[in-house]
Parts: C-alpha cells; structure tokens; sequence
C-alpha cells in the first residue's frame, strides 16, 4: 500500500477527531506518560476513529496494546526497540516504521525489513531535547539512496514552507507535529498541509 505523504504526529485523540474530516489519511497517535488504561482507551477510540474514516493510524510505542487492538501500524524509536518483542509485533502482522538518526542506526533498522525508515530531525526541532542536531536535507538525499524503495519520513521542525524541499530532496512522507498543534488555526493548516504534499 501506498501511504500519504502527510504524516502528522498527536498526543491525543481529540486531535484525531478535529483532523481525520478534513481528510488526514496517515496520523500517528504518540502518548507519553499515562497510565496503562488510558493509553489502551486512547488506542482503541483512535482505531475506531481512523477506521470510519479510512486513515492509516500508526501507534507510537505501545506494540502490546497495539497488538491486542488490532491495530495495523506501529512505530518505534531506537530506545523502544531495546524492548520490543519483534517477532511477535511481526507475527502480529503489524507493519513497523522505526526512526533513524545515524549510520549505526540505519544499519540496525535496515536488518528488520521496516516498512518506513523516519530520519530526523531534518531541521531543528522544539519538541524534544536530542543529541543530533539538524540532518539538513542532503542527508535525506543520501538516505533515500539507502533505503530505496523502503519509505521515507522527514521529521523534525517540519513546517508547511519547508515540506517541498524535504519531499524534493528525496523523502516520500513528512512528518509533523508542532507546526499544526501549536498554530493558532489548527484546521487552516492541515487544509495548507494536504494542498503543499498532494
């Protein structure tokens, strides 16, 4: 399947349901910090959610929850995938996107046969602290030359101005999260978002 090349991140599923009508067709449900009930309510209302209107949800994390949900797609940071139980996510049927900073990790993620590699962070990103500063868009030249027909995610201080040149430079997908929750129209900038990567 081919997935939409506008791939934003939230916390919660409120957001799911402000977003998925205005035709989000790819979303990522990241929760941090709460506890196990109400991270598998959260899933559970968000596959429901997409499912009515027929968008690829991807859960953060939560591979377990994922698992006993049903759900499709699941994403995982370098440090989730130390814990993961791999086979039974693959068993599961669960396709797997996992995020990549450096050549290591590039290597290590390769060897899982991923359904999507994430780089990031492309540009300077707010949301969390990192060790790695901006990727800059040759990088996401150079790893689409490595992952070939895998993918791509940009991600990292993604911005509607910013998308054409990520998707130019060789990504398949950006990723987003701050650029639509923090702005003042949340809804205005989702329609701008799916006008610039569509």
């Amino acid at each position: 399947m081919t997935l939409d090349r506008f791939y934003p991140i939230f916390d919660h599923t409120d957001w799911l349901r402000r977003m998925l009508p205005l035709g989000v067709k790819l979303v990522q449900l990241r929760i941090k910090d709460q506890s196990d009930p109400v991270i598998r309510a959260e899933i559970d209302t968000a596959r429901d959610l997409c499912r009515a209107h027929g968008a690829v949800l991807v859960i953060n994390d939560y591979w377990q929850a994922a698992i006993d949900a049903g759900c499709d797609w699941l994403h995982l940071g370098q440090e989730d995938l130390d814990q993961a139980d791999l086979p039974a996510i693959r068993k599961a049927g669960l396709r797997l996107g996992v995020s990549t900073h450096d050549d290591d990790e590039l290597e290590r993620v390769l060897g899982m046969d991923p359904d999507y590699v994430a780089l990031g962070p492309v540009y300077p990103t707010i949301l969390k602290q990192m060790k790695w500063h901006q990727q800059g868009l040759p990088r996401v030249t150079e790893w689409k030359a490595r992952v070939g027909s895998i993918p791509l995610v940009g991600i990292g201080g993604m911005s509607v101005e910013r998308a054409p040149g990520v998707l130019g430079a060789g990504a398949d997908i950006v990723s987003v999260v701050t650029d639509i929750t923090l702005n003042a129209d949340p809804e205005a900038r989702v329609h701008q978002w799916i006008e610039v990567t569509r």
